[in-house]
């Protein structure tokens, strides 16, 4: 089940103008067409046969597919129609929308205008509103859904800011970080919210809809809206849904929990790979076998030449084809199963894992050392296992066969029940930095526990890359 949030609203500022401004993550990769449900931002209608109506939207339905859509009616005619030429289909990246809305300007193109990450957007579609039509409507606003059910936002979402009777452009939101070159959030700007304003951050996990405008437009939740550590400032790594081979129906993988799981059906092996690479640091992440065939599974590391050499690696174990370096933990025999440019092979290293096990993978790429927890206990007695440098960048991975697992790269998204994902719950454990959240420590205390001075190891995301270099 998806998620919504809706209050009722007052008259107005201004029918005329309006803008919307947000922060969106792409995490479901699917088949377009018919059989999929545009994803919802912003809906708002009368009742009856809907004469008036304001829709934003990713649109999945039409193609160019993944594209930004605002559409608004007036007196049963469709007034307003912008859909972006760009299409979105980053799953790795967080992404900036801003569509602002003026009616009473007398160019028609400056009536309404779409952007991303600061850049103002061609446009596949570009109806116009005439001037002075009336668009920003009273009647009860659904975010995240279509009137509180179906077309469910798929994605994450942060700092959502709608200004009611004001339009401004994306640099009131957002600006150019001098030293990166990187498009980023400006956390406080600088605007008037109007009657009907808000801005959500999302920051109280007890009340999602909370405003922070000062307009006390607080929203209620409905549905599985959960709470994330990830934001735009701090990138996370997950499942990269772009990796997935060439499998079909029951072959193909599915990936569920905002890319924090992956199911496939048949009994065929696939490797999945973090949507972030890296060549130093120490990094941690925690996988969880939830299924009966949980043990025919690895936890571990592929090189990213491994996968630029073979496109179909993503459809293969771990370790299988001479191209390139891999490590997997295996579940079945608790043994390594590697591959390296000119053999591939498998050795005892610890003990079998199954589906109710948790396997912590400690990845030094500084000392090029591997290390292995079952349910937070040292594998080998702390002894890591060597791997080779040439690897180097390597991709966090795991492969599964007929089976489904989750994994957690330090966003905490890591529990699952029925169709309902959450956070860890009880006892958590945070990265040295607090970047991450993990059900065991990723900081095992040094030489007393390792066979080096290796510890704290790192969540996967953007702010501890940028300590590593």
């Amino acid at each position: 089940m998806g998620a919504s949030l809706t209050r009722t609203q007052g008259t107005p500022t201004s029918k005329k103008k309006f803008t919307f401004s947000l922060w969106y993550k792409k995490t479901k990769i699917r088949d377009y067409g018919a059989s999929s449900s545009d994803s919802v931002i912003f809906n708002s209608a009368d009742g009856g046969g809907n004469d008036n109506r304001l829709t934003f939207y990713i649109n999945q339905e039409n193609s160019p597919y993944d594209t930004v859509r605002l559409v608004g009616r007036n007196s049963a005619s469709q007034v307003l129609d912008l859909k972006t030429s760009a299409v979105l289909r980053d799953p790795g990246a967080w992404l900036h929308i801003v569509a602002k809305v003026d009616t009473t300007q007398s160019t028609n193109t400056n009536r309404a205008k779409l952007y991303i990450n600061g850049v103002e957007q061609s446009l596949s579609i570009s109806t116009y509103p005439n001037q002075d039509v009336e668009l920003n409507i009273q009647h009860t606003p659904y975010l995240l859904s279509y009137s509180g059910s179906g077309n469910y936002l798929e994605g994450l979402i942060t700092h959502y800011h709608y200004t009611d009777g004001y339009a401004y452009d994306a640099s009131t939101f957002g600006e150019t970080d001098s030293t990166s070159g990187i498009w980023k959030a400006k956390t406080s700007p600088s605007v008037t919210y109007g009657t009907n304003g808000f801005f959500l951050k999302f920051e109280n996990g007890a009340a999602m809809g909370t405003d922070s405008s000062g307009q006390s437009n607080t929203f209620t939740a409905s549905g599985s809206l959960t709470q994330n550590t990830d934001t735009p400032s701090n990138n996370l790594a997950y499942l990269n849904p772009l990796l997935i081979g060439t499998g079909t129906g029951s072959n193909a993988v599915d990936f569920l929990g905002g890319n924090t799981r992956c199911d496939i059906g048949a009994a065929v092996w696939r490797t999945l790979t973090s949507t972030l690479a890296v060549s130093s640091g120490k990094w941690y992440f925690e996988g969880f076998g939830t299924s009966q065939a949980s043990a025919y599974q690895h936890y571990g590391i592929t090189s990213l030449a491994k996968f630029a050499a073979d496109a179909t690696m993503p459809d293969k174990e771990i370790n299988e084809e001479q191209n390139g370096y891999a490590y997997g933990y295996y579940g079945n025999n608790g043994q390594i199963y590697y591959s390296t440019p000119s053999a591939r092979s498998n050795g005892a290293y610890g003990s079998s894992y199954g589906a109710s096990d948790y396997v912590g993978m400690f990845v030094d790429l500084d000392n090029n050392k591997l290390y292995v927890a079952k349910n937070g206990t040292l594998a080998n007695s702390g002894t890591g296992y060597d791997i080779n440098a040439d690897g180097k960048p390597y991709f966090l991975a795991m492969s599964i066969y007929g089976a489904y697992a989750q994994i957690n790269f330090g966003s905490g998204m890591f529990g699952y029940s029925g169709s309902s994902y959450a956070n860890l719950t009880g006892t958590t454990y945070a990265d040295a930095n607090g970047h991450g959240v993990f059900k065991y420590s990723p900081n095992q205390g040094g030489a007393s526990n390792f066979d080096s001075a290796a510890k704290n190891f790192y969540a996967l995301n953007t702010k501890n890359l940028k300590e590593f270099g």
